[in-house]
């Protein structure tokens, strides 16, 4: 197989999110996702869920597969959260969601966590087939890696005994070697759940500089440290070229690693990360020399 399949081969089918914010600029997804994408439907600090219902179906009729997020501190009860599963399913019909903690200090209600919805099994009652959970490859500022340990183990064991597939999707990073450690690490540890791995899009040096310190990415935001300290490539547009070559070549060759899906993070808007995913997806690449990555052949400005 040729390295352009094998990149090919590893972004198909790639998931990539949206805001409701996001969704009211765009006036028709198709514009920009092939029919059939998963979409999730991310869900911020103070957003009201009916801005994420209406996301969810404008998605659904414009032949998207939405993903709602499900944040664990932003639900005030159990009554709520009950209520945001039936609206969603007798506004727009969804089989898959996200479940995360939740960037909330405080939660509103009586769950601290993804686990604390799960065990509710109110996913299930509702008719969920999927549930991504988060995975921190470089590990998270709020939670330490023991619990972060733990909490993968208790997830297990919740996915052998659920009528829902669980998968991990992980927060993005810059640099293949800590994602690869990390999945050998966890997976040596008793993880036999799939990982969706997090890519950042198409971005300027700058803002992938503000999300990834927003985020609390660790080791390998040292390369965005080295790109930012010229001055000059702050708005240099940065592609996920090499991480991407990295991680395919590595999928390949290594049929026990539990990688098998990206999720893209549109950090610089979504046409831009959807229209450079599809290209690569297409074999429209350029290898460069040395295995440093490639660059896509059209314009995708």
């Amino acid at each position: 197989m040729s390295l352009e399949k094998t990149i090919a081969d590893f972004l198909t089918d790639f998931t990539i999110e949206t805001t409701p914010g996001s969704a009211a600029k765009i006036p028709d997804y198709r514009e920009h996702l092939r029919e059939g994408t998963k979409v999730a439907v991310t869900f911020l600090p103070g957003s009201d869920f009916a801005d994420t219902v209406k996301t969810s179906k404008k998605l659904k009729d414009e032949g998207m597969v939405p993903m709602p997020h499900f944040a664990a501190r932003s639900i005030p009860s159990k009554d709520a959260f009950a209520d945001y599963l039936k609206r969603l399913q007798d506004d727009v019909g969804i089989a898959h969601v996200v479940a995360l903690a939740g960037a909330v200090e405080k939660p509103l209600g009586p769950y601290e966590s993804s686990m604390a919805l799960l065990e509710t099994g109110l996913f299930e009652e509702h008719g969920i087939q999927t549930i991504g959970i988060a995975g921190h490859p470089e590990g998270s500022p709020d939670i330490s890696d023991s619990d972060l340990a733990s909490a993968l183990a208790w997830k297990n064991t919740y996915a052998r005994s659920s009528s829902a597939k669980l998968y991990i999707v992980t927060q993005f990073c810059f640099e293949a070697e800590p994602i690869l450690a990390w999945e050998k690490r966890i997976r040596n540890a008793g993880n036999a759940l799939p990982i969706h791995i997090g890519l950042p899009g198409l971005a300027t040096i700058k803002t992938l500089v503000n999300h990834a310190r927003a985020c609390g990415i660790g080791p390998s935001m040292n390369f965005l440290v080295r790109q930012a300290r010229n001055v000059a490539k702050l708005m240099t547009v940065n592609a996920p070229d090499k991480l991407t070559l990295d991680l395919a070549q590595h999928v390949a060759s290594n049929p026990e690693c539990l990688i098998n899906k990206v999720h893209m993070y549109p950090l610089g808007g979504l046409r831009k990360s959807a229209a450079w995913s599809y290209a690569v997806v297409e074999g429209d690449i350029t290898l460069k020399s040395g295995n440093k990555g490639f660059k896509v052949n059209r314009d995708i400005d």
